[in-house]
């Protein structure tokens, strides 16, 4: 009976997590939204208006080694250079959703 009911609770948790949305899932389209608001006056397109060379497109990202989730949100969170941080202003949850945004952008090539 045990046996039975441990492949029971065992086949649960594997339907369960095969076909549930991970709940911490950034959300690219609210990203943009973000994005249009808080960075657009600076990165139209996915340029950069300041430092041409180190723009949002997917080359110049992975050129400076920020083309990942993590790599943006903590660009964002807490700026760069000529980049303020957004940390005091926006969300993590925005922060997050604009990583996703620009992520699928620069993929789209802009």
């Amino acid at each position: 009976m045990k046996k039975i009911i441990s492949i029971l609770l065992l086949g649960i948790t594997i339907f369960t997590f095969a076909f549930s949305n991970p709940a911490l899932a950034a959300d690219a389209a609210a990203g943009k939204a973000v994005f249009t608001a808080n960075c657009a006056s600076c990165h139209a397109g996915g340029k950069n208006l300041v430092q041409a060379d180190k723009s949002l497109k997917k080359e110049d990202l992975e050129k400076y080694g920020i083309y990942s989730a993590a790599g943006i949100v903590a660009q964002v969170t807490n700026g760069k250079n000529a980049m303020p941080a957004f940390k005091d202003n926006l969300k993590s949850d925005q922060i997050e959703n604009v990583a996703a945004y620009v992520l699928e952008q620069a993929e789209a090539g802009w």
